[in-house]
C-alpha cells in the first residue's frame, strides 16, 4: 500500500509542477510539495476509505410489525418474527406432537412473482430444502405447491419428504401468504428455515429468484420451541467474499489503472519528467496488477462456490482483464530500445492492449456494481471519480497539446 501512495502522492505533485513550469512560470517543487502533499494524501486516505466502506454496506431490510399482523382467516399464532431479508415475516405455533404450523407473509420481487418458504433437513443451504412456493395462477387465484431443491438451476414440483397439510395461500395489499402444517419429528427443536422472492412466473413454473445479497442472506435457523430465529453465518461470508472482491478490482482496474495511464500519457510530454513518469507509470501499474490479480482470484473462488450462479459477462471480461494485463507486464522486459527499429511497432502494440484494458476495467467495474447492488450513493461516488479523472485527463490534453505545439513552433522559427 505505501508503493501505491507513493506513486499517486509523486505523480499528483508532479503534475502542477511542470505544468507551471511548461508555462514559463517560477515555482519550486519544495514550497509545492508543501501545499499540495498534504490536501493529497487526506484525499487519498478519502478515498480508499470510502471504497472500503462501500465494499462493508448491507442494507438493513425495511422495518416489519409481524405482532399486528391480522390474517382474514382469523388464525393465530404462538410466535412470530420480523425475519431480516426480503421485507418478510414468519408466524408459527410448534405442538408437542411435533405439529408445525406456520404462516409466512412477503411482497413478491414483482406482482406476478412468486414467494417461498422452506425447511431444509439436511443443510443450511438451498440443496435439499422442502419448499412451499406460492404465486398467482392466470385465472388471477393463488396457489401453493410443494417444490424439491435438488439443484441451483431448478426446482422439482414434488410431494415433499416431510408430511405437511392444510396448504393454502392469499394475496393481500402487494403481500403474498403461504399457510401450511408441517408434521416434524417429536424430537426436533430447531430446524434450518430458508425463505425467497422471484419476479417471475412462466407457464406455472417459478423462474430462479435473484442473487442481490438481501436474497442470498435469506436463510437461518428457527427455535421451534424458544420462539426465536437466527441467522447463518455462511451467506455473511460469502457477502463479504464478493465486497472484498469487488473493493480489490475497483481499486485496481477502476482506480490505479487510469491513474497509470494518465501518468504515461502526460507526464512524458515534458522532459525535466524523463525517465521518472517511466518508473511512475511502471510502479502504479505493477500495483494495479498485483491488487487485481488478487481480485480476480477471489472472483474465481466465488465462482467455484456458487454452483449453478453464473455472470458469464463479467467474468468472461475478468478473464480479458487479466491475460491482456499478464502479457502487459511480461511484454516489458521485451520492450526494444528507443533508437530499435521494432520499438514504433511495440508502442503501437502497448498503447493499444493498454487502453483496451482501461475500458474493459472501467466497465466490469460498473458490472460489478449491477450484481453486488450496494446502495445507489457508492455507484455515484465511483462515477464521480472516473469523471474527475476524466476531468484531469482532458486537461492535461490540452495542456499537454499546448507545450507540444509551442515546442514545435519554437523548433520551426529557431
Amino acid at each position: 500500500m505505501s508503493l501505491i501512495h507513493t506513486c499517486v502522492s509523486r505523480a499528483f505533485n508532479l503534475f502542477p509542477l511542470y505544468m507551471c513550469r511548461s508555462l514559463g512560470l517560477r515555482f519550486s517543487e519544495e514550497n509545492l510539495g508543501d501545499f499540495a502533499m498534504p490536501a493529497l494524501h487526506l484525499s487519498l486516505v478519502g478515498l480508499l476509505l470510502w471504497f472500503s466502506v462501500a465494499g462493508l454496506i448491507v442494507l438493513p431490510a425495511e422495518a416489519q410489525t409481524c405482532a399486528t399482523r391480522k390474517f382474514s382467516n382469523n388464525k393465530l399464532f404462538q410466535h412470530c418474527s420480523d425475519l431480516p431479508t426480503l421485507s418478510s415475516s414468519l408466524h408459527w405455533t410448534h405442538d408437542a406432537d411435533g405439529s408445525l404450523s406456520i404462516a409466512f407473509v412477503a411482497p413478491p420481487a414483482k406482482s406476478d412473482g412468486w414467494i417461498s418458504w422452506a425447511i431444509n433437513p439436511t443443510g443450511s443451504g438451498m440443496i435439499g430444502a422442502q419448499s412451499l412456493i406460492a404465486f398467482k395462477q392466470t385465472d388471477g387465484s393463488m396457489t401453493v405447491r410443494p417444490y424439491r431443491l435438488n439443484n441451483y438451476q431448478s426446482v422439482e414440483q414434488k410431494n415433499l419428504t416431510l408430511e405437511v397439510s392444510d396448504m393454502s395461500a392469499e394475496s393481500s395489499g402487494g403481500q403474498m401468504m403461504i399457510f401450511a402444517t408441517f408434521r416434524l419429528p417429536a424430537n426436533w427443536t430447531t430446524v434450518n428455515q430458508m425463505w425467497q422472492v422471484g419476479s417471475t412466473v412462466t407457464d406455472g413454473r417459478p423462474i430462479i429468484h435473484d442473487t442481490q445479497t438481501p436474497n442470498l442472506n435469506a436463510k437461518g435457523t428457527l427455535d421451534l420451541v424458544g420462539g426465536q430465529t437466527g441467522t447463518n453465518t455462511g451467506g455473511d461470508s460469502r457477502i463479504r467474499k464478493r465486497n472484498i472482491h469487488g473493493i480489490l478490482n475497483a481499486v485496481s482496474w477502476g482506480i490505479l489503472f487510469p491513474v497509470g495511464v494518465i501518468l504515461a500519457r502526460y507526464l512524458r510530454t515534458f522532459e525535466s519528467a524523463d525517465p521518472a513518469w517511466f518508473y511512475l507509470h511502471a510502479g502504479c501499474q505493477s500495483s494495479a496488477y498485483a491488487i487485481g490479480v488478487a481480485g480476480w482470484a477471489t472472483g474465481l473462488q466465488l465462482g467455484s462456490k456458487s454452483k449453478g450462479i453464473q455472470y458469464t459477462t463479467h467474468r468472461n471480461i475478468g478473464i480479458a482483464l487479466f491475460s491482456l494485463a499478464t502479457v502487459q507486464i511480461f511484454a516489458l522486459f521485451l520492450r526494444p530500445k528507443k533508437e530499435h527499429k521494432f520499438r514504433f511497432y511495440w508502442n503501437i502494440y502497448h498503447h493499444g492492449v493498454g487502453y483496451a484494458i482501461l475500458i474493459l476495467g472501467i466497465l466490469n467495474v460498473f458490472k460489478g456494481l449491477d450484481i453486488l447492488d450496494p446502495a445507489k450513493k457508492w455507484k455515484s461516488a465511483y462515477i464521480i471519480v472516473i469523471a474527475i479523472l476524466g476531468g484531469i485527463a482532458l486537461f492535461l490534453e490540452l495542456i499537454t497539446w499546448a507545450v507540444v505545439l509551442k515546442r514545435g513552433r519554437a523548433l520551426k522559427f529557431g
